[in-house]
């Protein structure tokens, strides 16, 4: 299956690599690479591999940090790629949920007015129901007075 933002070996690497710099394990290892460079260099007493102001140590972290910034970048781009994809997915589950809740509403709403209806219907029956009833107790009393008349 292809990774969405790509599967190329150059990729996952600068993106470990990025994520490595901003560990503390990084930050720690270097501060102990960089005293441990000075220390030793200075305290030899007559082979100063790099004498002060330690051009060798300003040139490694030029090549370094010339290398981390556009791996950085790279390591940012492909997150802001992740990012899309989820925040678009995310998206589009929303709008699916919104669509089914609409139905769903539309759905309450018919059946809440054919209650209504019903509801509505049966209280005319009874109206007529009551009148009916109210009208043969009329004719009952009448026939009644009719024949004890």
């Amino acid at each position: 299956m292809a990774n969405a933002f790509g599967d190329d070996a150059f990729g996952r690497i600068a993106e470990k690599t990025a994520r490595f710099f901003g560990t503390p394990q990084y930050i720690i290892g270097q501060t102990l690479i960089v005293i441990a460079w000075i220390v030793l260099d200075s305290v030899s007493i007559d082979d100063h591999w790099d004498p002060r102001p330690w051009i060798m140590l300003n040139l490694v972290f030029s090549t370094q940090a010339a290398y981390a910034a556009p791996l950085i970048l790279l390591a940012q781009t492909r997150q802001a790629d992740r990012d899309k994809l989820h925040t678009d997915a995310v998206e589009k589950l929303h709008e699916h949920e919104n669509k089914t809740a609409e139905r769903h509403e539309l759905q309450v709403a018919e059946a809440v007015k054919k209650l209504t209806d019903l509801l509505q219907s049966n209280t005319t029956l009874t109206q007529q129901d009551k009148d009916l009833t109210e009208h043969v107790a009329a004719l009952t009393r009448e026939i009644h007075a009719k024949v004890t008349g």
